[in-house]
């Protein structure tokens, strides 16, 4: 019998079609897509599943991000991917399925306003705002925060399987600089969220936004993947190890 795993791993941040290369910001992203390519390749299936929670590609329009996606369907297993606040190049959901056919992308699905169901899990998610009590945040940041907040209650509400453990992908963390919950936490405690995977945070690893580990029953993963060295992360909850 295959047992399908699921891993996650966000902020690529894939530059095959602009000239945006990572290594500019330090000695730990040189030649960050081989590492990705061959440690990712070294551990996934391809029966397995990989969720990319956000900041995939460099790309200003979604013809640059091309070589981006033909590097990810390259790589093991079908890949779940949402929006992070670097992903200028995401489109409507119905054009970017209909270009990636076109591409020849086959292993890739988009997670906007919707979910996927495993055998064992669901899986929802959005990109996330920053939070309130953060010291930027102005009167946009909070009608951006609200929009997310609406498409995560939509991706919950469109699950059917409701008796499913629900994984949930955001691109930013869903806590604020002192450590406090968002609205986010609170929707995924009525959805019954068991794993939140998160991204964007790329140095202060050891800051108040970083929540590790279980939280009120919810089991957190950071998941950049500066942080995870280039390699996927497997993701575990308390029903299944």
């Amino acid at each position: 019998m295959i047992i399908m795993k699921i891993y996650a791993i966000s902020d690529l941040h894939l530059s095959l079609g602009v000239d945006k290369p990572m290594d500019i910001f330090g000695y730990s992203w040189q030649g960050y897509m081989e590492r990705i390519k061959e440690n990712w390749n070294a551990t996934v299936k391809e029966e397995d599943m990989v969720v990319i929670p956000g900041d995939i590609s460099w790309a200003m329009r979604l013809e640059e991000a091309r070589n981006d996606f033909l590097f990810i369907e390259g790589l093991k297993g079908r890949k779940i991917i949402s929006k992070g606040n670097h992903d200028y190049w995401w489109s409507g959901t119905h054009k970017m399925n209909e270009i990636f056919v076109k591409w020849g992308i086959n292993s890739v699905s988009v997670l906007h306003n919707n979910s996927y169901e495993t055998d064992d899990y669901v899986i929802c998610g959005t990109r996330g705002w920053k939070h309130p009590m953060s010291t930027d945040f102005t009167d946009l940041d909070a009608k951006i925060y609200q929009r997310e907040y609406g498409r995560l209650k939509l991706s919950f509400e469109s699950v059917k399987a409701k008796e499913k453990p629900v994984i949930c992908a955001l691109h930013y963390p869903p806590f604020g600089p002192a450590g406090e919950e968002s609205d986010f936490v609170l929707l995924m405690k009525h959805f019954n969220v068991k794993v939140c995977v998160y991204g964007h945070i790329h140095k202060n690893f050891e800051s108040e936004y970083i929540v590790q580990g279980n939280k009120d029953g919810i089991i957190y993963h950071l998941v950049s993947s500066d942080y995870l060295k280039f390699n996927v992360r497997r993701i575990k909850s308390e029903i299944s190890v």
